[in-house]
C-alpha cells in the first residue's frame, strides 16, 4: 500500500520492471519505492562490489583437510564439490532495482583435486596440492579455475596438530551474467575474472584412527575484473574483499579412501559447504 501511494504522488518514482526477473518483481517494486522515498540502505556501488567479491570468494581454495593431511610420501587424487548458494532477489537487483543479474547459474562447482605430502624434515610435515576446472561449458557458463596450496604441519603424541597453509586461486568465466533490459535482445557474453590468495592457520585433532576434525582461520584477499558485453563497460570493484576467512570440518580416512567435509565462510559475503572424496596413492 505504501509503495502504491509513493508511486502515485512522487514524480521521482517511475517503476521499471522490464529488466527484472519475474520472481523478483515484488522485491524490485519495494526497492524502487524505498529509493524514491529516500528510505532503505540500497547502495549501487556496494551491490556491485558484493557480486564481484562473491564469486571470487565462493571459489577460493579452502583446506578441506587438517594441518597434517597425509603421511610422508603419500598422495591424494579426488574430486571436490563446492556448493555455490543461490543469491536472493535483494542481492541480484542492480541499477536501483531496475534489473536482475543472472547470478544463480551453477548450484555446485566440481573440481578435480590432487595433493602430495613430502618426506618429513625433522618434525615438520610439508605438503602441496592443486585443483583445476577445465574450460568445459556447464550450467550455461565456461570456466577455467586453477588453485594451488602449500603448507606444513606438526603433530603430537596426544593427537593434536597444527600448521600453516598458503593458497591461491585464479578463475575466468565467460557467460551472460549482466542480462539485457529487454529479454528479446540477443545474448551478449560477459567476461569475469577473479583471483584470491591467503594464509590459513589450522588446528586439528586425531579423534579416532579414521576421524580428524579441524579448524582453520586465516586472511584472504580478492581481486576482480568484469567486462559487460552488452555495452563494453568494465565493472569497478571499489571494495575488494581483504579480511578474515575460516572453515570448520573433518577428514575421514580409510585404508585407501579419503573424505573431507567442511563449512567455509568469508564473513559477510560467502557461507557455504564443501566436500571432497578420493583415493590415497
Amino acid at each position: 500500500m505504501i509503495a502504491l501511494i509513493i508511486a502515485l504522488i512522487s514524480p521521482a518514482f517511475s517503476q521499471n520492471l522490464e529488466g527484472v526477473d519475474e520472481d523478483c518483481y515484488k522485491a524490485a517494486t519495494q526497492m524502487q519505492a524505498d529509493i524514491a522515498a529516500g528510505k532503505g540502505s540500497y547502495n549501487e556501488q556496494a551491490q556491485q562490489d558484493f557480486l564481484l567479491n562473491y564469486f571470487a570468494l565462493a571459489m577460493s581454495f579452502s583446506p578441506l583437510h587438517s594441518a597434517v593431511p597425509l603421511t610422508a610420501g603419500q598422495g591424494f587424487v579426488g574430486l571436490e564439490l563446492d556448493a555455490i548458494p543461490a543469491l536472493g532477489c535483494n542481492r541480484r537487483l542492480v541499477l536501483n532495482g531496475e534489473k536482475t543479474e543472472d547470478t544463480n547459474k551453477a548450484p555446485v562447482a566440481p573440481r578435480p583435486r590432487v595433493m602430495f605430502q613430502f618426506n618429513d624434515i625433522g618434525p615438520v610435515k610439508a605438503y602441496a596440492g592443486g585443483a583445476y576446472i577445465p574450460p568445459v561449458a556447464v550450467f550455461g557458463t565456461r570456466n577455467v579455475i586453477i588453485s594451488l596450496e602449500a603448507g606444513f604441519g606438526l603433530s603430537y603424541d596426544d593427537g593434536m596438530e597444527w600448521g600453516l597453509r598458503y593458497h591461491a586461486t585464479l578463475m575466468k568465466t565467460i557467460a551472460e551474467i549482466a542480462t539485457p533490459f529487454d529479454s528479446k535482445d540477443p545474448e551478449e557474453l560477459d567476461f569475469y575474472m577473479g583471483s584470491t590468495f591467503g594464509v590459513d592457520a589450522i588446528v586439528g585433532y586425531q579423534a579416532t584412527k579414521e576421524l580428524k576434525p579441524y579448524l582453520a582461520l586465516g586472511f584472504i584477499d580478492a581481486s576482480t575484473f568484469f567486462y559487460i558485453g552488452d555495452d563494453g563497460v568494465v565493472g569497478n570493484n571499489a571494495s575488494p574483499y581483504a579480511s578474515f576467512a575460516g572453515s570448520v570440518g573433518a577428514q575421514y580416512s580409510l585404508e585407501r579412501l579419503e573424505f573431507g567435509a567442511e563449512f567455509y565462510t568469508a564473513p559477510g559475503v560467502v557461507y557455504t559447504g564443501r566436500i571432497r572424496m578420493g583415493i590415497k596413492i
